[in-house]
C-alpha cells in the first residue's frame, strides 16, 4: 500500500499544478484581451486624423474604407472577444456547483464575448449606415449587451453567498448596472453616445477579468 500510495500522490499533485498553471494562464490572457482591447481603442485612435474618443463610436475606427481597420478589428474586437468567451467557458465549467443560474450565466457571457468578437467581423459602412453591414454590427452590439445585463445578474444570484465567488459577484452585479445606466442615458440623450459606449466597455471588460482572477482553488 505505501508503495502504491507514493505514484498517486505524486499523480495529484501533478494535477493539481497542471490546474494551477492553466488558471494562472487563463488570468494572464484575460488580462491581456482587456488591455489589448483598450490599447488597439487608443491607439489606432490616436492614430486616425479627427477621430475623437469623446465623438466617434468605437466601431468607426473598424470601418470599412478606414485605415488599418483589419488590424483594429483583430486587436480591438475579434482577439479579445475571442479570448473572453473561452473564458466564460471555463467559467461555466468552474461553477457548475452553483447551480442552473451559474451555468446559464455564464452561457449568457459566453454568447456576449462573441458578439463583441462579431463586431470585428460585421464592420461598419460609414458611407451607408443602412447597409447589411452595419446592420449587423448593430445588432452584435445590441446582443453584447442583452447577454451581458441578465448573465451578470444570474452569476451574481449565483456566487454572492459564495465565500470564494462573493467579491466577483459584486463586481458582476456593479458591472451590470453601469453597462445599463451607460446605455439607457446615452439613448435618451441624456449622456453623450461615445463617452457613454466607452464606460459601458470598461464595465464589461473589468467584470470579465474578474471572474478569471476570483478563484484561486478555494472551495465553494
Amino acid at each position: 500500500m505505501k508503495r502504491s500510495s507514493k505514484p498517486a500522490a505524486a499523480a495529484a499533485a501533478n494535477s493539481t499544478g497542471g490546474d494551477a498553471a492553466i488558471a494562472s494562464g487563463a488570468r494572464s490572457l484575460a488580462l491581456a484581451a482587456a488591455l489589448c482591447c483598450v490599447a488597439a481603442l487608443l491607439g489606432f485612435g490616436a492614430a486616425l486624423d479627427g477621430y475623437s474618443q469623446w465623438r466617434h463610436p468605437p466601431g468607426l475606427l473598424g470601418a470599412r474604407g478606414i485605415e488599418h481597420a483589419l488590424a483594429f478589428n483583430l486587436l480591438a474586437y475579434l482577439g479579445p472577444g475571442l479570448v473572453l468567451a473561452w473564458g466564460a467557458w471555463r467559467l461555466r465549467d468552474a461553477l457548475q456547483a452553483r447551480g442552473a443560474s451559474a451555468r446559464i450565466g455564464a452561457w449568457l457571457w459566453l454568447w456576449s464575448a462573441l458578439a463583441w468578437a462579431a463586431q470585428g467581423v460585421a464592420s461598419l459602412d460609414p458611407q451607408d449606415l443602412d447597409a447589411q453591414a452595419s446592420r449587423l454590427h448593430a445588432l452584435a452590439w445590441l446582443l453584447w449587451g442583452l447577454a451581458f445585463v441578465p448573465g451578470a445578474l444570474l452569476l451574481a444570484r449565483a456566487t454572492l453567498a459564495a465565500p470564494a465567488w462573493r467579491r466577483f459577484g459584486a463586481i458582476a452585479l456593479a458591472a451590470a448596472a453601469v453597462l445599463t445606466l451607460a446605455i439607457v442615458l446615452a439613448d435618451l440623450r441624456v449622456a453623450p453616445s461615445a463617452p457613454a459606449q466607452r464606460v459601458a466597455l470598461l464595465a464589461w471588460l473589468v467584470a470579465y477579468v474578474a471572474a478569471a482572477w476570483s478563484r484561486r482553488g478555494s472551495p465553494g
